[in-house]
């Protein structure tokens, strides 16, 4: 599925994509119309970040129950638990396998978060 931004084009990938029973949801970053959401508020980006995802997973007929992993690259590790604890929000009952790991830049340094997602789904 895709969610139109020119960057899909231009980079060559899909927002998620559906083989079977799995869904890989691509990196997600908080950004809209071309604008970033919760400048310098991490725990905002990683809300707005995960309702986008979840936005996609209902595209492919699946919910974030269905997630069993994700990823979050972070630009500053030392803002974990504002992250966490908006992970936390959506996850805490579902706990999927997760990783966060700290990079050295995304690609706007307004972005202070990056999560990608897989879920597995049976097929109805």
């Amino acid at each position: 599925m895709s969610s139109g931004t020119h960057w899909e084009t231009v980079v060559g990938y899909s927002r998620a994509l559906k083989i079977g029973d799995i869904i890989e949801v691509a990196g997600t970053t908080a950004v809209e119309d071309n604008e970033i959401i919760g400048i310098n508020d991490a725990y905002a980006q990683t809300v707005f970040i995960i309702r986008k995802i979840q936005k996609a997973l209902k595209e492919l007929d699946a919910d974030l129950k269905d997630v069993i992993r994700t990823r979050l690259y972070v630009s500053d590790i030392s803002r974990w638990e504002e992250i966490g604890r908006a992970h936390g929000q959506f996850f805490k009952d579902i706990k999927p396998a997760s990783t966060m790991v700290e990079v050295s830049s995304l690609v706007n340094p307004n972005m202070l978060v990056e999560i990608e997602a897989t879920a597995i789904v049976k097929n109805k």
